[in-house]
């Protein structure tokens, strides 16, 4: 007999891509992970962070998440849950107390102590004790001070966050050093490959940390917060991915859940593919070229596919700007929704700007880059990167206020 243990995260449930919803997918992601839940004999269900898409979900997202703890109450597998940076921690720690009882443990922010971070269990004859370490916002970290430089602020959170799992350790190597030691955390470790679908990380990706603030006292460290599934510097501290592409730039992904297998005391690791329920493609070329892609695409998947497409003509005229419209207002056809374009051409009329598909959609950016792109019409700023960093600690308030 053995423990196993399975790592995902970053579901995002309540998740929209330019209108379209991603219900329906995480529908059927949940009933292929239940089924491998009961298939591969799992013990324990990690989900580290971002839950939700938003901080405060829908009635629908809500449900869809309560009924999926509903179907696993059956399969005596232990679910833990962290909150992510997506998440709010009241809204996720709620309904703690009655999930706990259903063995189901949420840890939605950091608590008062480490201490109620760790999760022993004993199965199968197994030992392990999970960490279960949340999204660490700004003040749970360091203390802000009054004329604080950018930088400095940057280097404290750095400092602050391995401090924070300094802490973390030397608490299991008080405590629970007979038992195989998981850590969950939800934050950015860089040389991490990021998608267009990840908010702004810690203010730029500027307070990245090194994998190796973990140091060598965990077996297996579960990360969230990066869709790409991945292994950073080290074999035992891994990314799990999101479960379902979450944006174009997500689109080759190979989506996967990690599975811990415990036995005799030693832990080793396996990735299992997640089948893909819908496909997001790109078509580019000439406006011909990208027609007779869509007209020659062979739809396969269970869900209708999306597809962006990326138009570059050499010269400039109406028509084609017509044709590229009409292919966006197209019904549904080769089991394909197109639900993004843009044109660019080489040579353009002067005065005239490119053009995406109707026009640029505000809900395609950033506040981040909404706000450059607002900078860009002024021409006497000296002190733009100050201005733009400026901004995205005003952002990243409003994120920890939720």
């Amino acid at each position: 007999m053995s423990l196993k243990i399975l790592h995902t995260s970053d579901w995002h449930i309540g998740k929209q891509l330019l209108k379209i919803d991603f219900n329906e997918d995480m529908d059927l992601f949940f009933n292929w992970l239940i089924q491998t839940i009961e298939s591969e004999a799992i013990n324990i269900l990690l989900m580290s962070g971002d839950l939700f898409d938003q901080a405060n979900p829908s009635q629908a997202a809500l449900t869809q998440y309560y009924q999926f703890l509903k179907r696993m109450i059956p399969l005596d597998c232990k679910i833990i849950i962290t909150g992510g940076n997506h998440d709010s921690p009241h809204v996720l720690n709620a309904p703690k107390e009655l999930l706990h009882f259903l063995d189901i443990e949420v840890i939605g922010g950091a608590p008062e102590t480490v201490s109620e971070l760790f999760i022993p269990i004993e199965k199968n004859e197994e030992k392990v004790v999970v960490a279960a370490v949340p999204f660490l916002r700004d003040k749970d970290i360091r203390k802000s001070a009054p004329g604080e430089s950018y930088e400095d602020k940057m280097e404290q959170i750095k400092e602050g966050l391995k401090a924070y799992f300094d802490t973390v350790n030397i608490y299991y190597s008080e405590h629970y050093q007979e038992f195989n030691y998981v850590v969950m955390a939800h934050l950015y470790a860089q040389g991490a490959l990021t998608s267009e679908s990840e908010r702004e990380i810690q203010i730029g990706n500027q307070a990245g940390i090194e994998a190796a603030i973990f140091s060598e006292a965990p077996d297996y460290v579960a990360l969230g917060h990066i869709h790409k599934p991945q292994i950073v510097d080290f074999p035992h501290i891994r990314y799990s991915g999101s479960p379902i592409s979450l944006s174009f730039s997500e689109r080759l992904d190979r989506k996967q859940v990690v599975i811990l297998d415990i036995q005799n005391g030693k832990l080793n690791t396996e990735t299992l593919e997640i089948p893909v329920f819908r496909r997001l493609v790109t078509f580019e070329g000439t406006l011909a070229a990208v027609k007779e892609q869509i007209a020659n695409y062979q739809h396969q998947s269970p869900l209708t596919d999306l597809a962006e497409l990326i138009v570059k003509e050499e010269n400039e005229n109406i028509q084609t700007i017509r044709e590229l419209d009409d292919l966006l207002s197209r019904d549904t056809e080769n089991g394909l929704d197109i639900v993004k374009g843009k044109l660019e051409f080489v040579n353009k009329i002067l005065g005239t700007s490119s053009f995406m598909g109707e026009g640029e959609n505000v809900s395609d950016f950033k506040p981040e880059q909404l706000f450059e792109k607002r900078l860009d019409l002024e021409e006497n700023i000296v002190n733009r990167s100050d201005l733009v960093n400026a901004f995205k600690e005003i952002m990243e308030k409003i994120y920890d206020a939720k």
